[in-house]
């Protein structure tokens, strides 16, 4: 098997380097791409120094099996078809390719590829986490509508925004922000609209319904960058469809794998981005009713972005590809 990482010495890439020793995914041959910037460099993966090339249309000819892409929405735009056409499957981080009617979005937990295109597209960071949350809930008593407000982590603008936290403590100016992150908190991610909502704000809304393949959920959010290295965190106002309670809601939870529940306020227990980070699962706490909406309830969800958010997700998906 052939495969490609396309932006390898990214943060997410990087990440996903240690998500294919993770996961033992089975290769004969590996090729790292990234921009010319950074083309030459070497980097030493499972007993072996590879040399990192420069993508270019030419070398989208290379007998690729998979591809998995984390290099921005204009490298994806160009070069995923290109790799799709000459026979890869694509995965892609990026926010291009996600709302397009014959791409898939997929979180291996909830939903499966259907492959009518060789391009799969890998959801929002925060959206990732946020329906590993929803979807046991929307399984088991039907979701009818959704309240996201997000506290995101500036590892999610990879290196420019660790960059802007980091010299912002020593009284640097930003770089990638609008306004300083350090001791601060950001109510915008992306740009703004015309209808005063961000495009991350979007991301979420419309992905949370393609996910859970439910377009008559009413989805709103609010998205903030916060001066925190790593992993996300998101308070979900969830509003269900069948009555239940916050017992069954947390029992619901601790049912499925893949969230890990801490949930004892007397005791001091709830997660953090703290012992999120390095982890593979998503983290809930201070499940509660909202008196104030009927059968509506609190959740607080972390996980870790650059992982379960970012490369965790697209190897899982590369994963079950070549195990099915």
């Amino acid at each position: 098997m052939k495969l490609a990482i396309v932006g390898a010495t990214g943060v997410v890439g990087s990440k996903m380097l240690e998500m294919i020793d993770y996961y033992e995914i089975p290769f004969d041959d590996l090729v790292l791409f990234s921009s010319k910037r950074s083309s030459g460099k070497k980097i030493d993966f499972k007993g072996q120094t590879y040399t990192v090339e420069e993508l270019t249309e030419d070398k989208t000819d290379g007998n690729f099996d998979y591809v998995v892409m984390s290099a921005g929405g204009s490298t994806s735009e160009k070069f995923a078809p290109l790799f799709e056409q000459n026979g890869a499957i694509v995965i892609d981080n990026s926010s291009f390719w996600r709302m397009h009617d014959d791409i898939d979005l997929i979180v291996p937990e909830i939903n499966q590829p259907s492959l009518k295109r060789k391009i799969i597209a890998n959801p929002n960071c925060s959206t990732i986490q946020s329906v590993i949350a929803l979807s046991p809930l929307h399984d088991k008593f039907g979701v009818d509508r959704v309240h996201y407000a997000t506290y995101q982590s500036v590892s999610g603008s990879g290196a420019g925004g660790i960059r802007d936290l980091e010299e912002g403590a020593k009284g640097e100016a930003p770089t990638t922000y609008p306004k300083p992150i350090y001791n601060n908190v950001i109510p915008q991610i992306d740009v703004f609209l015309d209808d005063g909502y961000t495009k991350e704000e979007v991301k979420m809304i419309d992905e949370t319904k393609k996910i859970l393949d439910n377009d008559d959920i009413k989805v709103t959010a609010t998205c903030v960058r916060v001066p925190v290295i790593s992993s996300h965190s998101v308070q979900i106002n969830v509003t269900l469809k069948k009555e239940t309670s916050e017992e069954e809601v947390r029992e619901t939870f601790k049912q499925f794998d893949h969230i890990v529940v801490m949930d004892d306020v007397q005791s001091g227990v709830y997660p953090t981005p703290y012992e999120a980070t390095d982890q593979h699962k998503i983290y809930v706490g201070r499940i509660r009713k909202d008196p104030t909406l009927e059968n509506t309830f609190h959740v607080w969800c972390v996980g870790d972005n650059l992982l379960k958010g970012a490369a965790q997700n697209t190897v899982q998906i590369l994963k079950s590809l070549i195990d099915n």
